[in-house]
């Protein structure tokens, strides 16, 4: 069969449509400025390294409120709080997943593993291996990322409020975003 030029270009212009229109762009319900969504967008389309090197999203955890918690084992701030969300893990379990992504800037996979065995919190350890942190974090760490249940961000921030102070205000965010 002889394909003509006149039905090549209206044929690729038709596919080009169909491929758009089906594409369409997530909206979240927030109003967050340009960078809080840009962020929300990057780590939606991002995956981590779990320590046995399966591959992690955010996608994975749909119907949950999700924190991704960039740390490192040198981080006091970020050590502090991992008790206070150790603690929600347990009160939400079926609501509520912590992703703790080590950024790899000075700690080697087996430095995260021992960790993760010595401390025996109730997140999900991940590497940063495909360097999600350097486009999202604005300033250091800790920098901790909400996302609610649908997927779209709640929040992005740098530092902590202390044990108390993070544990109240991830709790409220647990409560305003958990599905019923």
């Amino acid at each position: 069969m002889k394909m003509t030029k006149k039905y090549i270009l209206p044929g690729l212009l038709f596919i080009s449509l169909l491929i758009s229109s089906c594409g369409e762009p997530r909206k979240n319900p927030r109003e967050l400025s340009d960078e809080q969504l840009k962020i929300g967008e990057i780590i939606w389309n991002s995956t981590f390294t779990d320590l046995n090197g399966n591959e992690v999203s955010v996608q994975d955890y749909k119907g949950k409120v999700v924190l991704i918690d960039f740390w490192e084992t040198w981080c006091g701030p970020c050590l502090q709080v991992f008790p206070a969300m150790d603690s929600l893990r347990k009160e939400y379990k079926d609501d509520f997943v912590v992703l703790a992504v080590n950024l790899q800037d000075s700690d080697t996979p087996e430095e995260v593993e021992a960790f993760m065995n010595n401390k025996n919190y109730d997140f999900n350890f991940v590497l940063d291996k495909n360097e999600i942190g350097p486009k999202v974090i604005s300033f250091g760490i800790p920098f901790k990322v909400f996302i609610d249940p649908n997927g779209y961000l709640i929040k992005a921030e740098v530092g902590s409020n202390g044990t108390e102070g993070d544990y109240l205000k991830a709790k409220t965010i647990i409560e305003d975003n958990k599905q019923s």
